[in-house]
């Protein structure tokens, strides 16, 4: 499936937009992206915008931005940041402007899944955190239909090796093939790492 970043009008923000998903004590990154996932077949040029809150590592930011990757759609975008506590990091709406998709970064509590999982038909996490320790915290805990939650931990070392890199305008290819990552950078540099999947326990 080819996706079109040019989406029909309606209510979606989109993403170049200059105000999306930022504050105005933010740091601001452009980010150009040649998208191929070949796990759900969707290949697009993307260019968008995105904000790191002062309370934001860059490991946090950078998994905030592959996760929109990896999900990207049709009505995809990124929450209003410290001015929208209450919404999803990464959300995917439908034309009627129902969340389908609300996407979690880093370690959310128990309280906010539960609310994620009763908001949207789908709840998933991306972490760039221990994947072992994330569920550890959850154990236990009370969960809406906590077992189609899906939690997948980007590599840390590739977090790493891509944070090194980070600069206000971002341009690189992005590759996703049987689970596992690669992002080639302008200078052709290839970083890469798996993603792996796990799920809470019932």
């Amino acid at each position: 499936m080819i996706v079109s970043e040019k989406w029909r009008r309606g209510n979606f923000r989109e993403p170049n937009r200059p105000d999306f998903g930022m504050a105005q004590t933010a740091t601001v990154y452009t980010f150009e992206v040649e998208l191929s996932d070949v796990d759900r077949g969707v290949y697009a040029t993307l260019s968008f915008k995105a904000a790191q809150q002062p309370s934001e590592t860059e490991e946090y930011l950078l998994t905030r931005v592959i996760a929109y990757c990896l999900e990207y759609r049709e009505g995809i975008g990124f929450s209003r940041g410290i001015a929208g506590p209450d919404d999803p990091a990464v959300f995917v709406r439908d034309l009627t402007g129902a969340i389908q998709v609300w996407i979690e970064i880093g370690s959310p509590d128990a309280a906010r899944l539960h609310k994620a999982s009763k908001a949207a038909p789908r709840a998933v996490v991306y972490t760039h955190k221990d994947p072992a320790q994330v569920m550890r915290q959850l154990d236990g805990e009370r969960i809406h239909k906590r077992e189609s939650i899906e939690i997948r931990a980007v590599d840390r070392a590739l977090l790493a090796g891509l944070a090194e890199r980070l600069d206000r305008r971002m341009k690189f290819a992005l590759s996703f093939s049987e689970g596992h990552i690669y992002i080639t950078l302008a200078d052709g540099d290839t970083i890469d790492g798996p993603l792996t999947r796990h799920a809470l326990s019932s």
